[in-house]
């Protein structure tokens, strides 16, 4: 049974940081393209960012320069650090394979950002 269990968001001002954590189970978490979503009220779920096993990271444009996509393969866990929050960026954010499991989406953390 594949999980992720997502942690780390909360209520922060415009220009604040927040770092989440993702820790995966059931997962060949070293050999999987792992990424971060979010969805906003009354919105789709969006990708954020991506990050191969071979390094590679991939960053939505609205977000690059500000998240930081990275992985522990030891802990099967992956991070975001996000910088310079907006309150655009106020959504619910989950992680998952890059080609997602969709039936194996985790509750997410909710980040929401004030202006």
């Amino acid at each position: 049974q594949v999980q992720f269990v997502e942690a780390g968001g909360g209520l922060v001002q415009s220009g604040g940081s927040l770092r989440l954590s993702c820790a995966s189970s059931g997962l060949l978490f070293k050999y999987a393209h792992m990424a971060w979503y979010r969805q906003a009220p009354g919105n789709q779920r969006e990708w954020v960012a991506s990050l191969d096993t071979d390094g590679a990271t991939h960053y939505e444009d609205s977000v690059k320069g500000r998240f930081t996509i990275s992985r522990d393969n030891a802990k099967a866990t992956v991070y975001l650090q996000m910088n310079n929050l907006k309150p655009e960026d106020t959504a619910v954010y989950y992680c998952n394979r890059r080609v997602p499991l969709n039936n194996y989406w985790g509750q997410g953390t909710q980040v929401t950002v004030s202006s």
